[in-house]
């Protein structure tokens, strides 16, 4: 008697975290937590210098992704020089979001039927050899991305590759916590940060920074390379060996880009 009067107590207690969090959630006054954005990016290698990709993209792919509340950047490098690529971010306010699109975009009638002609020439005549994909949630320190002025003309693309997991953490945290702050001081100016969830080159993390001209963007690095707190940070042995490989790539964006 006396223990199945302890299994019940034991079971009401037991419920009570659970009644508590459930009341805690169905709160009005409970504020909601935005999901992080995630972030895809595509990196195409062009055949040729051609309209084809460009024409897709802006006629039929974009206006289809943004019917989905997705919104799309559309970059090429900014040296002319440099390989015939085109860069495009895709921006979803959530995974769900990303996930959604990718099934119904193929049972969306208008746009398979505005795309056929692009598909149906590119397969015999393709526009490009391949393209690269990477997949990454928001960092903490900026969840949502930031607009730039019009003003901008050029953009940078840096990818950091850490030499292991955890080292990519500790890079992570080093921006959510102090460098996104510095870059803030010294005007470089941010779009968005990504922790890599999937990509040709992990562990690692890609942003995305934007300026008025060149000589604009060198004066920034500039000044922070020469910040104090550029200088006390990345003496810290929290942060050592974080990220052993720095990509950056230079890019402008496109007349019809949304970024």
């Amino acid at each position: 008697m006396q223990r199945r009067k302890f299994m019940q107590t034991a079971g009401i207690l037991a419920s009570v975290p659970l009644l508590n969090k459930a009341a805690a959630s169905a709160s009005p006054h409970a504020p909601a937590a935005k999901a992080k954005e995630i972030y895809e990016w595509r990196i195409y290698t062009l055949e040729s210098e051609n309209h084809t990709l460009d024409d897709f993209y802006k006629e039929i792919l974009i206006p289809a992704y943004n019917r989905k509340g997705v919104q799309v950047g559309a970059f090429a490098p900014y040296k002319k020089e440099e390989a015939v690529k085109r860069y495009y971010l895709f921006i979803y306010p959530d995974l769900a979001t990303f996930q959604n699109v990718k099934r119904e975009l193929w049972n969306d009638d208008a746009f398979m039927q505005a795309a056929r002609p692009f598909y149906d020439e590119t397969a015999e005549t393709p526009a490009y050899s391949l393209f690269d994909t990477y997949l990454a949630e928001a960092f903490d320190k900026i969840p949502h991305w930031r607009k730039p002025d019009k003003s901008r003309t050029l953009f940078e693309f840096r990818h950091y590759k850490s030499p292991n997991e955890e080292a990519n953490r500790r890079k992570v945290k080093m921006f959510n916590v102090d460098e996104i702050d510095i870059f803030d001081k010294t005007g470089i100016n941010s779009v968005c940060y990504g922790d890599l969830l999937a990509g040709p080159r992990m562990p690692s993390l890609i942003y995305l920074t934007w300026y008025k001209d060149e000589p604009t963007r060198n004066e920034a690095w500039k000044k922070f390379v020469d910040h104090p707190d550029w200088n006390r940070i990345k003496a810290l042995p929290e942060y050592a060996h974080t990220a052993t490989d720095n990509k950056s790539h230079l890019l402008s964006p496109r007349p019809y880009s949304q970024i």
